[in-house]
């Protein structure tokens, strides 16, 4: 039985992290992280499903298609999305990865870049290069830490967790980072997320298992309807741990494998939401009943990104009518006559009429921290939980305020 325990990205046996500060982003801390395998790695990615693709992007797939059986390490900055940058962004991720190989004593091409923050900046590489060598040098010396916090932009608070489970009699561990707050909608986000585990897996395996997490889990996480040119995840395998291959999705522990990933990036997805920018309320959608995931799914991201439930949600206001007209023009095949919605435990309407409640009672309780939203479409058995966050004043001014 997989369980969560405190960690971060380099807490699986063999893996190594560290964030410097190389003055890409404005302000003070660390802007530039690595992250180091000991041996190389089998990896998987999933990547922004916006048609604008950034430098690192683009450079990563490129990557993968060749050295998924070999990749050593991982770089990030933020501050400079490297997005929108031309031929000579390209030539900056490349030249980021071959940069930290040397510094390393790596081979070339086993390195993931990685860039978030303005889109439209070139990268200012003689920071970034100072800033690779610093990095290589700290992990040379057995230095660690900061790498978490290296890759936030707007986040209030690091991302982390990590998890361990039992594989064919050997402990298999699940280390992780991301970085996320604005910017996030399904599909991918401004968001970045790091795996590591000492689990043996092949390369399509381990892609397959990270392709259903992220449908279950990033997908399903809302803070303001946007999607970004840099979104990724990766997951990087070293098989340190001596535990069975695992070959195929058929193959013994790849359930076991995936839902272990699935608690960690489910974690992280929620930590997401909850500090989505300007954000005082996580709020989870449940959607039941159901004739199809695919009417779930739609049904939940039409409430998560309606603004008006979002401020309502600000304001602790009980408003569920703005709750069901955000179902009605989702696009899934919803009847009111036979839906059930329930704010903060208390049903407010059923089965096509409203139903008497405490109104100030309610409206108390939605101030707590975390919110649930639950719809019963009443037309199945297939279900789905979305993660978003309300919309507070301080969401504006920081978008408003970010570029300049």
């Amino acid at each position: 039985m997989a369980q969560i325990v405190q960690g971060s990205v380099d807490t699986t046996p063999g893996f190594r992290a560290v964030g410097v500060r190389c003055c890409v982003r404005t302000g003070e801390g660390p802007d530039l992280a690595v992250l180091l395998s000991d041996r190389p790695c089998v990896a998987a990615g999933v990547f922004t499903t916006n048609r604008v693709k950034a430098a690192p992007v683009m450079y990563c797939k490129d990557v993968l298609s060749t050295s998924a059986d070999r990749i050593r390490a991982v770089v990030v900055n933020a501050g400079v999305a490297n997005a929108c940058t031309g031929e000579r962004g390209l030539k900056d991720a490349a030249e980021t990865a071959a940069t930290a190989e040397q510094a390393l004593g790596l081979p070339a091409r086993c390195t993931l870049v990685m860039s978030t923050g303005v889109i439209g900046h070139h990268l200012p590489m003689e920071r970034m290069r100072a800033g690779i060598q610093e990095a290589a040098g700290r992990l040379t010396r057995g230095e660690t830490g900061q790498f978490q916090r290296a890759i936030m932009t707007t986040d209030t608070v690091e991302k982390t967790v990590a998890v361990k489970l039992t594989l064919g009699g050997r402990e298999v561990t699940i280390g992780a980072a991301a970085k996320g707050s604005g910017m996030i909608h399904p599909n991918m986000a401004t968001m970045l997320a790091f795996f590591s585990t000492d689990a043996a897996i092949t390369p399509s395996a381990l892609q397959e298992a990270l392709r259903a997490v992220v449908a279950r889990t990033f997908n399903m996480v809302s803070v303001d309807g946007d999607r970004s040119p840099n979104d990724s995840a990766f997951v990087l395998a070293n098989g340190a741990s001596g535990a069975p291959l695992i070959e195929s999705p058929d193959s013994p522990g790849w359930e076991e494998f995936r839902s272990a990933l699935y608690l960690a990036a489910e974690s992280l997805a929620k930590k997401m939401a909850a500090d989505g920018e300007g954000a005082t309320h996580l709020v989870e959608i449940r959607v039941n009943g159901a004739d199809s995931f695919d009417n779930a799914d739609r049904v939940a991201r039409s409430v998560a990104n309606s603004p008006l439930v979002k401020t309502a949600l600000f304001g602790a206001d009980p408003n569920w009518g703005r709750i069901i007209c955000a179902a009605g023009y989702s696009g899934a095949p919803v009847d009111p006559a036979r839906m059930d919605i329930s704010l903060a435990g208390t049903r407010v309407f059923s089965q096509g009429a409203p139903v008497q409640v405490d109104l100030p009672a309610l409206s108390a309780r939605l101030k707590e921290k975390e919110i649930i939203i639950e719809l019963d479409l009443g037309q199945g058995g297939e279900s789905c939980r979305f993660w978003t966050c309300d919309f507070s004043y301080d969401y504006v001014r920081i978008n408003a305020e970010y570029h300049t």
